[in-house]
């Protein structure tokens, strides 16, 4: 039985503790929250965030690198022209480098139009294009012959796999997370804006203020001489 009162205040004090916007309204400087809601909305009014332009940044890398590379592979081979139309033309999946290079757009693709043009707030798609590269750049190493052709045949398939999954680290730990922490922010202090308003109401302005018009001097003598003409004579 003596345990009852503890709990109860123990019970009150979580209760209390679970709920500090309350308590905490009463301090908050209005100004402030309107010029942080109005940060957030300047935020929202360029489309994208600061996080996610990094981010398709990155993604058109990928593509610029990967271009690179395969551009370097045709000139070390004896020419571009000659290698090029080797590679697309005479295309062999065991050998030619090109499927690499169209992955590479294929991610640039999906990405841009996924998350810049879109603007998706999920996962699904990067998950997509990665699993696409994932796949056929595993099978490609095992089927193809590209271990035979010198260094390229190591380093664009594994830059091209170490890219695909630091793009999807970078959206899942990066980009999502924290466009999700800024617009918690936005409501949380939206709503700490609203409260404070309902407890800390402004200063009446001076259109709420009258004062009743001034008498004109002497009226008070006209009105009583006008009361006693009016009055009957005995």
């Amino acid at each position: 039985m003596s345990r009852m009162p503890g709990d109860a205040e123990n019970a009150h004090s979580s209760s209390v503790d679970s709920c500090p916007s309350l308590r905490d309204v009463h301090s908050i400087n209005p100004a402030q929250l309107m010029a942080r809601i109005e940060s957030y909305e300047g935020r929202e009014k360029k489309g994208i965030s600061d996080v996610r332009r990094t981010f398709c940044l990155f993604v058109t890398f990928d593509l610029l690198f990967i271009t690179l590379l395969w551009i370097i592979e045709l000139n070390v081979k004896g020419g571009i022209e000659t290698t090029l139309e080797k590679e697309v033309l005479q295309y062999d999946y065991s050998s030619s480098y090109f499927d690499i290079f169209l992955l590479a757009v294929f991610r640039f693709k999906v990405l841009i139009l996924a998350y810049a043009m879109c603007r998706l707030r999920h996962w699904w798609a990067i998950a997509f294009t990665t699993a696409v590269t994932s796949a056929f750049l595993l099978a490609k190493v095992i089927i193809s012959q590209l271990f035979s052709q010198g260094a390229f045949g190591y380093v664009l398939p594994i830059i091209s796999f170490i890219l695909a999954w630091i793009e999807t680290w970078f959206l899942d730990f990066k980009v999502l997370p924290q466009e999700a922490e800024e617009e918690n922010r936005f409501l949380i202090a939206q709503d700490a804006s609203e409260r404070a308003t309902l407890l800390h109401p402004g200063v009446l302005s001076d259109g709420q203020f009258y004062s009743p018009p001034e008498s004109v001097a002497g009226s008070d003598e006209d009105s009583e001489e006008k009361q006693d003409s009016e009055k009957p004579v005995v």
